[in-house]
């Protein structure tokens, strides 16, 4: 059976610049945080796997020390617990809100891949209700119901360590060579790769200038027959998309060993 594992952000919709972001900026504002990140400064703490973790840097200023209560080391677990906290509803409130639209054929692509038999999964470092929010808003309530979820701290390492994808493939009893997964960072190609997975890559507004080297595919998205038509980056596999990937493109990639394409 052929499976396919999505990444979450930038991959289901784009949303680290207007979902994300504006998300992490109001947590600094409702606890009085001295911190504001710019676009340019999120772009680079997105080397980062997970919020916590990066909500955990600001830490290291003196004033945002101060600010938040001068918290012992017992004490900075929970308090970078309770700004994700608010961080992840303020996110999920934003996605609800329809700020950030699903990518183009995300929704299509999931449809006919669950219609055909295919597994279908989601893999991220964000936490599960954000990734259940970004989800449901793009592909509607019925179809994320059917669509296992890996996130947030089910795993202790966070991408670009390869626990999340070698978990999904655990407990959907997988095989990795019928199972391709879509991606946007460089971070999130070595998770998959580093479990021995064939990986298509989309970039995001982020990510498009990083290094994919490595993967099966890199396009600027999925593409939608009557929308928005995809741009191919990279091809080493020779797959030859044009407007935009089809199932049985997707079809062609699992199992499609690297060196076994000439």
């Amino acid at each position: 059976m052929n499976a396919l594992i999505f990444d979450c952000d930038g991959v289901l919709g784009d949303t680290e610049r207007d979902g994300h972001l504006p998300a992490f900026n109001a947590t600094f504002d409702h606890f009085g945080l001295p911190v504001r990140w710019s676009v340019e400064e999120y772009g680079r703490l997105l080397k980062i796997g997970g919020g916590k973790e990066r909500l955990a840097t600001v830490l290291d200023d003196p004033e945002v020390f101060k600010a938040a209560g001068s918290p012992s080391a017992d004490e900075r677990a929970d308090v970078i617990a309770s700004w994700h906290k608010y961080k992840t509803k303020a996110f999920t409130d934003l996605i609800a809100a329809g700020v950030v639209p699903p990518r183009p054929g995300v929704r299509r692509i999931i449809t006919e891949a669950l219609r055909s038999g295919w597994t279908v999964a989601v893999a991220s470092t964000s936490a599960i209700a954000s990734v259940r929010a970004v989800l449901v808003g793009a592909v509607g309530a019925e179809l994320a119901a059917r669509i296992p979820i890996f996130a947030g701290d089910v795993v202790p390492r966070k991408k670009p360590d390869p626990a999340v994808y070698e978990l999904a493939l655990h407990q959907l009893a997988l095989v990795p060579d019928h199972t391709l997964v879509i991606e946007d960072s460089s971070n999130g190609l070595q998770a998959a790769t580093g479990a021995g997975l064939a990986t298509v890559v989309t970039v995001s507004g982020y990510t498009r200038d990083e290094d994919f080297t490595g993967a099966a595919l890199v396009v600027s998205s999925l593409g939608d027959p009557d929308g928005e038509q995809l741009e191919v980056l990279a091809d080493p596999w020779n797959i030859s998309p044009v407007g935009a990937l089809t199932l049985d493109e997707f079809a062609r990639l699992t199992g499609h060993k690297e060196g076994g394409h000439e």
